[in-house]
């Protein structure tokens, strides 16, 4: 299925709903499966694969203790907020080798959510650099991991240089209401920037 050039909006103009999609992003095994499998109200496609010897030397699986699985692809969802507001959820591959589609996976969206794993802080620089480069209205979650680290959510912005007006919020991606109200601060930033830069309307779509 192509989802690079599919466009819900137009899919569902004619009924008078409003969908949107939301990109959900970040490293390797901060929690995009699991966050998108939590809210969503169809089962989830996913791209899960095993892990294998073929990865030694690539991936760095003792970064998270018990991963066996990786998303080789993406991850799709999809949640309806209000009677006329759906949005569609794709989760992005978080290992490098397979960042080269992310920008096929960005297209069309309307903003993103960039997961951070606090036990791996640095991990976030390059999501994080990615969506300011090209200029996709994002917003920083912190995924609260059983026995993680916990910081102050201004030591996590100046740590990783997140500007003033990006919204950074706390999470767990395993909890359906929490991953909505992430879902929900994503949509509005989205339209705070939009009226910001123009004046009116959505935000238009990357790509």
């Amino acid at each position: 299925m192509d989802f690079a050039g599919y466009d819900p909006a137009r899919a569902q103009r004619n009924r008078g709903i409003t969908s949107a999609k939301i990109v959900v992003a970040g490293g390797f095994g901060v929690g995009k499966t699991t966050l998108v499998g939590a809210v969503s109200e169809i089962t989830p496609l996913t791209t899960e694969a095993v892990m294998t010897a073929a990865g030694v030397g690539i991936d760095d699986p003792s970064k998270v203790p018990g991963k066996e699985t990786t998303t080789v692809a993406m991850d799709f969802g999809r949640i309806t907020m209000a009677q006329d507001l759906i949005l569609y959820l794709f989760g992005t591959p978080g290992q490098t080798r397979f960042w080269f589609m992310w920008d096929e996976i960005i297209r069309g969206a309307v903003g993103a959510a960039v997961l951070v794993d606090t036990r791996r802080i640095t991990d976030a620089f390059a999501p994080l650099d990615y969506f300011e480069n090209r200029k996709l209205p994002y917003v920083v979650a912190l995924n609260a991991f059983d026995g993680a680290p916990r910081y102050d959510l201004e030591e996590v912005r100046e740590a990783l240089a997140i500007a003033p007006h990006v919204p950074l919020i706390m999470t767990d991606a395993r909890h359906r209401d929490s991953v909505k109200r992430v879902l929900v601060t994503v949509v509005e930033h989205a339209m705070m920037r939009l009226q910001a830069e123009h004046g009116r309307g959505y935000p238009a779509p990357v790509g």
